[in-house]
């Protein structure tokens, strides 16, 4: 196992009925923003629940957060911070909707333009409002760490950026509120949270046990469970479980002292920047043909994937791994979540745009061996047409 060093602040909140305790998380005297997207919080009631818990506090809202949060949008949310001087933010909903929160709680006393931010990564973050969020859709596990992806739509740049200030203080964790989701969000959530995990986990062994155990945890409970919150989309035990992997799945714990990948991630932020394919559907394009480009160079994860993972353990070493591979494709695609360009009306014609953006963010020597050339990239892409 490599060094590491583990830092996680974030208190859960998690069950049902949890969001009456913002009263208790909640500075009393706080002026609080609460931030959101589109309706759907308004629409079931979330948005009702979280200002009666907020009580008598000066609360403000901010609306519109896009599923991959825009650099333009976030920065009028900045501008209505400062205006108002709001001190504590809410972020309520999913993944995007905490990233882009944390985006403006980093950049409302930055000094100089927020752009910044996400150009240095979030290496030059100093300070960051106090935020904390419910969460409506479980997928990234931004709830519980300190990252985020922001895009700025003008430049077609998705830029993700990372720092120990934008941890939230507090994530409320209520499954019933998840009952609601559309499929197409429910299978994007199982997949993204699966991927997250196999970015840390399917690499080369490290001596890492514990972490595997509890990736490989994570995995099995994901394709257990995933289908049942399509079949049977109010069983609160179900939501339960998937929720909860998909915050650890992303909290720091099982990447703790290990090799990680993702190569499969970069590739994909160029897809969604390029041409609006949601977040978890390039991953399920890409992940699939990056395990068998990179098959060699995984081999010993691969075969273990394989046997713990799908519970394939007789037969010939890459039988078993071509099996495992596309077994996962077919989880993606039993999510409802489509594993090919051409499924996205995206053909050959499109690869050379995906490659020059690669190639102009610096994104030329990815993965955990830092062996994803651009000619590798050019081949994971031609195998997922």
């Amino acid at each position: 196992m490599l060094n590491f060093d583990f830092y996680n602040p974030t208190r859960i909140l998690f069950g049902q009925g949890r969001i009456a305790d913002l009263d208790k998380v909640v500075p009393s005297a706080a002026r609080v923003l609460i931030l959101y997207g589109g309706g759907s919080v308004k629409s079931n009631g979330v948005l009702d629940e979280v200002r009666a818990a907020l009580g008598v506090r000066d609360v403000q809202e901010f609306a519109g957060i896009e599923p991959n949060p825009s650099f333009e949008t976030l920065m009028q949310a900045v501008e209505l911070v400062r205006r108002d001087k709001c001190d504590f933010l809410l972020a309520v909903g999913g993944g995007s909707v905490i990233d882009g929160t944390k985006f403006v709680a980093a950049a409302v006393n930055f000094d100089g333009d927020p752009w910044a931010i996400l150009e240095k990564r979030g290496s030059n973050i100093t300070s960051a409002l106090p935020f904390g969020s419910v969460l409506t859709l479980p997928a990234t596990g931004s709830e519980m760490n300190s990252g985020g992806v922001v895009t700025r739509k003008s430049l077609q740049v998705k830029a993700p950026f990372m720092s120990r200030l934008v941890f939230p203080q507090f994530s409320i964790l209520d499954p019933s509120k998840t009952f609601t989701l559309p499929v197409r969000q429910v299978g994007n959530g199982v997949v993204d949270a699966f991927v997250h995990v196999m970015e840390q986990y399917l690499t080369y062994p490290a001596n890492a046990p514990v972490q595997d155990r509890f990736a490989e945890g994570i995995l099995t409970t994901l394709i257990e469970e995933g289908p049942k919150a399509l079949a049977a989309p109010h069983d609160y035990d179900v939501r339960a479980n998937i929720m909860w992997c998909a915050t650890l799945a992303l909290n720091g714990l099982i990447g703790a002292g290990v090799p990680q990948d993702w190569a499969t991630h970069m590739i994909g932020h160029e897809l969604t920047a390029l041409y609006g394919l949601d977040h978890a559907q390039t991953l399920a394009i890409v992940l699939p043909s990056m395990l068998r480009i990179r098959k060699e160079s995984k081999r010993a994860k691969l075969l273990q994937y394989a046997a713990r993972v799908w519970d394939l353990r007789d037969g010939d070493d890459d039988a078993r791994i071509d099996a495992a591979i596309a077994k996962t494709q077919a989880f993606f695609e039993q999510m409802g979540v489509k594993t090919r360009l051409s499924g996205y009306s995206l053909g050959s014609e499109h690869i050379d745009t995906v490659l020059k953006q690669l190639e102009s963010h610096r994104m030329v020597t990815l993965g955990e061996r830092r062996d994803v050339t651009l000619e590798v990239s050019r081949q994971v892409l031609e195998l997922s047409l």
